[in-house]
C-alpha cells in the first residue's frame, strides 16, 4: 500500500468533518462578523493539509470527488441565474462593465508577467464576481427584488459567466478562428437545449415528477443530472473546459423546471442543493484548502504583500467599472455595487486551481490571489451592507421584524 493510499481513509473522514465544522464555526462568529461558510471550508482544509497538520492527503478518489464538486458548483451557479429577468438595460451595462474589466485585467496581466498566457490567466481572476456569495445577502436584506438587486444580480451573473467563457477559450490552445467555431457549435447545442427546455411539458411528465418526488424514482433529479452530464460531455467533446458545460447545464435545468408547480420545484431545488452544498461542493473547497500553498505565502514577505495588493486590484479592475457604468443609482448605491461586484472567491479558487495544475501560474501567486479572495468575502459585502443599511435576518414565527437601518 502506497503512502498516498494509506492516508486516504483518514482523509475520507476529515473532509466531511471539516464540512460539518464549517457552518458551525460560521454560526458562532455570526453575531460579530458575517463570514461565508466557504471561507471556513478552505481554512479547515489548509489546517488538515500538508502545510500545517499534515493529517490529510489528496489521492485519486478524493481528487475525483473534488472534480465532481467543482462541476456541481458551476451547475448551481448557472441555476441561480435568471437571464430572462435580467435581460435589457442592467444586463447590457453589466456586460459592458465586464468587458472594460477584462481589458484592464489583461493589461495588468501583461505588465506583471512576460508570458502572455500566464499574464492573461492572472488578470482573468480579477474579473470574477462571487454571485453565490452575494445572492443570499441580497435576499436576506430584501434588496433582491429592487432595481439595485437586479443590477447587482446582472453584475454577478456576467462576473461568473464571462470568466468561464474566457477560460474555455484560453485553455483550448486553439487559434481564435477555431475557438470561435467551437464556441459557435457549443452555442448551437445550448440554444437547442434551451429551446427544448422551454417547450410545454406533457401532462404525464408532471405526473411522473410528482409521483416520484419522494420515492426512489426521483425522476426530476435524475433528469437534471442527465442534463448536467450531457452538457459537460458536449463541452469536453468540443475540447472546451467542463466548467462551461456545467454552468450552461444549470441555466438549461432552470428553464426545464420552469413549468413545474412551485411546491414541487422548491422540493427539487432543495434536493439539488443537498447534493451540491451538502456533499460535493464542500469537498471541492476543503480539498482546495488542502492544496493551498500556505508555505509559499508565508516564506516570502513579497508574496504575502501581494494579498492586499490583489484585493485593491479586485476593487479597481472589477468594482470600479461596474459601479461607474451602472444605470440610475445613487452615489452610495454605486459604491455598494462596486463592493459587491468585487467580491470574488469561488471562481478565484477554481481558476487558480486550473492554472496551477496546467502550469500557467506559480503556486505562490495562486495563494496570494486566493488570500485576496478570502479577504474580499470577509470585508467587501460587510462594507456594502453598511452603505446600503443593516441586513435583516429572516423573520421567524413569533419574532418581531427589526426596522431596517437606512443609514450608518
Amino acid at each position: 500500500m502506497s503512502a498516498e493510499s494509506a492516508v486516504e481513509p483518514l482523509t475520507l473522514v476529515l473532509i466531511p468533518a471539516c464540512a460539518v465544522a464549517a457552518p458551525l464555526l460560521a454560526d458562532r462568529v455570526q453575531r460579530r462578523l458575517s463570514v461565508p461558510t466557504v471561507v471556513f471550508e478552505i481554512a479547515l482544509g489548509v489546517l488538515i493539509g500538508p502545510d500545517v497538520l499534515g493529517w490529510a492527503g489528496v489521492g485519486d478518489f478524493v481528487d475525483t470527488l473534488s472534480e465532481f464538486g467543482l462541476a456541481m458548483l458551476m451547475f448551481l451557479a448557472g441555476y441561480e441565474i435568471d437571464f430572462l429577468r435580467l435581460r435589457g438595460g442592467p444586463l447590457k451595462r453589466a456586460v459592458l462593465a465586464w468587458l472594460v474589466s477584462l481589458a484592464l485585467a489583461l493589461g495588468f496581466g501583461a505588465l506583471v508577467n512576460p508570458d502572455p498566457l500566464n499574464g492573461a490567466f492572472t488578470g482573468l481572476v480579477l474579473t470574477t464576481t462571487a454571485l453565490g456569495t452575494i445572492l443570499p445577502i441580497l435576499r436576506d436584506s430584501g434588496d433582491l427584488p429592487t432595481p439595485f438587486g437586479s443590477i447587482t444580480m446582472a453584475t454577478g451573473a456576467v462576473g461568473e459567466f464571462g470568466p468561464i467563457i474566457a477560460i474555455a477559450v484560453l485553455l483550448s490552445g486553439n487559434t481564435p478562428l477555431k475557438s470561435a467555431v467551437i464556441l459557435g457549435a457549443f452555442a448551437a447545442i445550448t440554444a437547442a437545449a434551451v429551446a427544448y427546455a422551454r417547450r410545454p411539458r406533457p401532462g404525464w411528465v408532471t405526473r411522473v415528477i410528482r409521483t416520484t418526488l419522494r420515492t426512489s424514482g426521483q425522476f426530476a433529479v435524475r433528469t437534471v443530472i442527465l442534463v448536467l452530464g450531457t452538457m459537460v460531455a458536449a463541452a469536453i467533446w468540443l475540447d472546451l473546459d467542463m466548467l462551461l458545460g456545467a454552468f450552461t447545464a444549470g441555466i438549461v435545468a432552470k428553464l426545464l423546471l420552469a413549468d413545474v408547480p412551485e411546491a414541487e420545484e422548491e422540493v427539487i431545488e432543495a434536493k439539488l442543493e443537498s447534493i451540491g452544498f451538502g456533499f460535493l461542493v464542500p469537498v471541492f473547497f476543503v480539498v482546495s484548502g488542502m492544496n493551498f500553498d500556505l508555505q509559499a505565502l508565508l516564506d516570502d514577505p513579497g508574496t504575502l504583500l501581494l494579498v492586499p495588493v490583489f484585493l485593491l486590484l479586485l476593487v479597481a479592475v472589477r468594482g470600479v467599472p461596474a459601479a461607474l457604468l451602472a444605470p440610475g443609482l445613487t452615489r452610495r448605491d454605486r459604491a455598494a455595487l462596486g463592493l459587491y461586484g468585487s467580491t470574488a472567491l469561488p471562481l478565484v479558487v477554481v481558476i487558480t486551481t486550473i492554472e496551477v495544475d496546467a502550469g500557467h501560474m506559480h503556486g505562490s501567486t495562486a495563494a496570494a490571489l486566493v488570500g485576496a479572495g478570502m479577504l474580499s468575502v470577509l470585508l467587501l459585502p460587510l462594507l456594502a451592507q453598511r452603505l446600503r443599511g443593516e441586513t435583516l435576518p429572516p423573520v421567524l414565527d413569533g419574532e418581531h421584524p427589526r426596522v431596517r437601518a437606512e443609514s450608518w
